[in-house]
């Protein structure tokens, strides 16, 4: 990809974000919903790191010697753990405010992060061993184009992980109605008519030269939270890597 491609960024959904950069941290705070969120999608990344390159299942760091892309970071929710997990991580995000507060955050606990309010259409560099966005592509202007710039940046034999709201009536229940009024989703958060099912996602991914490996839903439930699930009907993630 060019460093002067287009950039598929919205900045109405960079301003929304960015408005949020000073409590992203704060578990009670306008990012609640994305801390509760959190550990569920460690545990699917994680999973899918040991069936990607297995042999490592055990070990603290099975990213060891990797890069790690997280595209969309905000204020490092996950780049964060990346680190911890071994990987040499760069994230990126279209809100300056954000990646201010995620370099603050990642200095106040000795993580070296290369952090940048950069689109990943005008990056120079490629060949990231594993690719990540989570809840991100529902934000973007153009969501074939940010799937090809994600996958111009994944190394042959490299692990995309992707997460998102699917597109129907109880995601919208669930993450505007509800969501958005009690539920501790900052108002003006979603479109709902821009979440993509797991169908048109896999669609996009095929054509931008990638393979789904592996899918699981997001499920909510009163008593234990969020929990992965087979029903993707409010939020799933898939992997996928280059076609062989």
């Amino acid at each position: 990809m060019a460093p002067n491609a287009p950039a598929t960024i919205d900045p109405r959904e960079a301003a929304h974000f960015g408005a949020m950069a000073a409590d992203w941290w704060d578990p009670r705070g306008s990012s609640a919903m994305l801390h509760k969120l959190n550990p569920v999608r460690l545990r699917y990344i994680r999973a899918a790191i040991d069936q990607h390159w297995p042999g490592r299942e055990q070990a603290f760091r099975p990213l060891d010697g990797k890069r790690a892309l997280d595209v969309g970071c905000g204020a490092g929710l996950l780049a964060e753990p990346l680190a911890r997990l071994g990987a040499a991580v760069t994230g990126l995000d279209a809100a300056p405010e954000n990646i201010a507060a995620a370099k603050a955050h990642a200095e106040g606990q000795g993580l070296s992060i290369d952090y940048r309010a950069t689109p990943v259409e005008a990056m120079a560099e490629d060949g990231f061993d594993l690719v990540t966005s989570m809840e991100v592509i529902e934000h973007v202007a153009n969501p074939a184009a940010f799937l090809r710039a994600l996958a111009a940046k994944l190394a042959p034999g490299g692990l995309m992980i992707l997460s998102t709201p699917n597109r129907t009536p109880l995601s919208r229940l669930a993450m505007i109605t509800i969501g958005e009024s009690i539920g501790g989703i900052p108002k003006g958060t979603h479109d709902w008519g821009k979440f993509l099912t797991p169908e048109e996602l896999t669609a996009l991914l095929d054509e931008a030269g990638l393979d789904v490996t592996d899918s699981s839903g997001l499920s909510f439930d009163p008593a234990r939270g969020f929990a992965l699930s087979t029903n993707k009907a409010i939020n799933y993630l898939l992997t996928a890597r280059h076609k062989s």
